[in-house]
């Protein structure tokens, strides 16, 4: 699979970046700017070219024949987000069962402009006890990949204007959309 996602990449003329998720076991994966579905085509082929099988929490709508058996293999976890559970607690719960665990988010929440991003991934990552990696998508470069590895502090606010301000020197397919 890698050499086929190496290929797909140089391709289309995308590079990975070299930073590395080495040595890190479990943390909460935070991507963007998120402005067009094919961030989702691009982020999977580089973690695949990472040697990463992430997790991701996905409306559980999404998960009938064929295509939920699609997305169960490219690591889709089906959840119900219409009835009032914590999700927060069950993606910790997810944490806890498990060795290695990448959970992947896209904070925005849409592939629309969103100055207010959805703080789930931050809660989660605090309640887990487990690091924040900044991820990103830049198709002026034509680059993705793990930037930075951030430990959460507790201040919500702060933390995560510092994560919008990495995230902003990137741009997304639709630039106008991820503008952070």
């Amino acid at each position: 699979m890698k050499f086929l996602a190496r290929f797909i990449f140089k391709l289309i003329g995308w590079k990975i970046d070299p930073q590395t998720p080495a040595g890190v076991k479990k943390c909460v994966v935070v991507v963007g700017p998120h402005t067009s579905n094919w961030d989702f085509v691009l982020g999977r082929l580089a973690f695949v070219m990472y040697g990463v099988k992430p997790k991701i929490l996905i409306k559980k709508e999404l998960f009938f024949p064929p295509m939920g058996w699609i997305l169960k293999a490219m690591g889709g976890v089906p959840v119900n987000r219409k009835k009032n559970n914590n999700l927060t607690d069950y993606a910790v719960e997810l944490f806890n069962e498990r060795d290695e665990l990448y959970m992947i988010f896209t904070p925005e929440g849409t592939r629309s402009y969103n100055p207010n991003w959805k703080k789930g991934f931050y809660y989660i990552a605090l309640k887990a006890k487990v690091p924040i990696y900044i991820a990103y998508v830049d198709y002026e470069k034509k680059m993705g990949g793990f930037h930075s590895l951030f430990e959460p502090t507790g201040d919500v606010e702060k933390d995560i204007a510092y994560i919008k301000s990495v995230m902003g020197q990137f741009k997304g397919k639709y630039p106008e959309k991820g503008v952070y």
